[in-house]
């Protein structure tokens, strides 16, 4: 059955073995993360290897994605390892200690104290812990326990409403972001942008340390701070795409906040023809359990159907118990819930104007395919714009990207509703197009008497080029 919204998992402990990642990869797998919050540079190459050997052995195309730890603010180590925290008793958040006690913590963001006052709300551990501040007095955080519990080592911190000044990108990010370069990821995910100005830089390291190895990755935005909301539009101006992540802004918003939040931040994404992935427990209970909670197939479902590209796995795939189950579990969900989308592409159409001939002709491909019933809509790209922008919209029309280019091969991973495929592509339109069809029928995508919508731009190899939009019948004769 074919699926349109992608599949993006993070490998760590519970899915580093070739055997584990290869049923990974045949159960849906489309992009593997690498969380560069946790493990060594030599990890993250042996693991970006063993995602290269074991897509080849799959037969097709998985992309990579670096993840970047970002500015998460954190407390320090305990003697003890850990506190136990009561409501109304004082605590002091201290950037001058070296091992923390039952009375106070050290940070590991040492300016904390300068950006708080007295009655601001810090949340600790993910919101488990409240901490009320009462004064800041030099390098001290004066608060009291609003909600209790234990606090053990490196917990991260928030400040309720957003507001702190730690900037995006970290001395470790930017060693990090040459690693990725030096493995040839396809993407970058930046942890707390809060405006454009961060996604830019991040983006002029990227191509500064990728260009050796001949690597321009994807930038994709980690939508978590409140100030982000604001300055979304502009964010998704600067990036290739956004990532919900629902964990840190939930913190900083309210849980109530973000079901709304992420149906507009999807909706954004898609009429900027951006690339939205949908994350954090979306499947949790099966880092321990064989099947997933009625609401987290709900929680997944609702996400296909606002329209995201991919949903992603943490913690489940990387050091959960049931790492291949799960991805099965979540592809399963997604198809059903794209068999009840409805299709609204008239409407998208109404009140657009296309300037280029290359988005009109992918348009163009949409509206024929939509209305003829065609059995594919069949890209011949290099840059994979053009299946781009026809995954802006939804037909229930699957389209096949062909690209001789494999970083558009593996960055088109996870462009919602997009096949990519390899096609060293003839200098001959006709034969390529001969030649394209071929594919989809060996591959059992297309068979005779089919019709199949094509687009392709002349001369060939040009990218941003498409310009022409041809209807087949499987076996017609070019």
């Amino acid at each position: 059955m074919h699926r349109a919204t992608k599949i993006v998992a993070t490998i760590g402990p519970a899915s580093s073995t070739p055997d584990i990642l290869l049923k990974m990869i045949r159960a849906g797998l489309d992009v593997v993360r690498l969380n560069f919050s946790h493990g060594t540079a030599d990890d993250h190459r042996q693991r970006a290897e063993m995602v290269r050997e074991c897509a080849r052995q799959a037969g097709r195309e998985v992309a990579i994605m670096a993840d970047l730890q970002g500015p998460k603010i954190r407390v320090g180590k305990f003697e003890n390892g850990k506190t136990m925290l009561e409501p109304g008793q004082p605590f002091i958040l201290d950037a001058e200690c070296e091992l923390g006690n039952d009375e106070r913590v050290g940070l590991d963001y040492k300016d904390l104290p300068r950006d708080l006052k007295p009655a601001d709300v810090l949340l600790l551990n993910d919101g488990l812990l409240v901490l009320d501040v009462v004064r800041v007095i030099g390098s001290e955080i004066h608060t009291t326990v609003r909600v209790g519990g234990e606090l053990s080592n490196n917990k991260g911190i928030n400040r309720q409403g957003g507001g702190l000044t730690a900037p995006a990108l970290t001395a470790k990010d930017m060693e990090d972001i040459r690693t990725a370069m030096s493995l040839s990821v396809d993407f970058v995910a930046v942890s707390f942008p809060k405006n454009a100005t961060d996604m830019e830089m991040a983006r002029q390291l990227a191509n500064i340390a990728g260009a050796p190895y001949g690597v321009k990755p994807k930038m994709i935005a980690k939508i978590e701070r409140a100030e982000a909301i604001p300055a979304l539009q502009e964010i998704l101006d600067s990036s290739d795409g956004i990532m919900v992540a629902r964990g840190d802004l939930a913190v900083e918003v309210g849980n109530a906040a973000v079901p709304a939040l992420q149906k507009r931040m999807i909706r954004m994404a898609r009429e900027s023809n951006k690339l939205v992935i949908t994350a954090t427990q979306m499947m949790e209970s099966m880092i321990h359990a064989p099947v997933p909670t009625r609401a987290e197939v709900s929680d997944v479902a609702n996400a296909v159907l606002d329209g995201t590209d991919a949903v992603m796995l943490s913690a489940e795939s990387a050091a959960g118990k049931y790492p291949v189950q799960t991805i099965e579990a979540m592809a399963a969900i997604c198809v059903e819930a794209e068999k009840s989308e409805q299709s609204e592409l008239d409407k998208d159409f109404l009140d657009r104007t296309f300037t280029r001939i290359d988005q009109s002709i992918a348009m163009g491909a949409l509206f024929t395919a939509y209305h003829l019933g065609a059995k594919a809509i069949v890209a011949l790209t290099e840059s994979g714009s053009t299946a781009l922008w026809m995954s802006r919209h939804w037909t229930h029309v699957p389209i096949f990207a062909l690209t001789p280019r494999t970083g558009s091969e593996r960055a088109m991973s996870l462009y919602r509703n997009v096949t990519p495929l390899h096609l060293d592509t003839s200098s001959d339109r006709d034969t390529a197009l001969q030649q394209a069809i071929e594919v989809l029928v060996s591959k059992g995508y297309a068979a005779r008497g089919d019709m199949i919508v094509l687009t392709v731009g002349e001369p060939m190899g040009q990218p941003g080029g498409t310009n022409t939009l041809k209807i087949v019948r499987v076996g017609d004769v070019f």
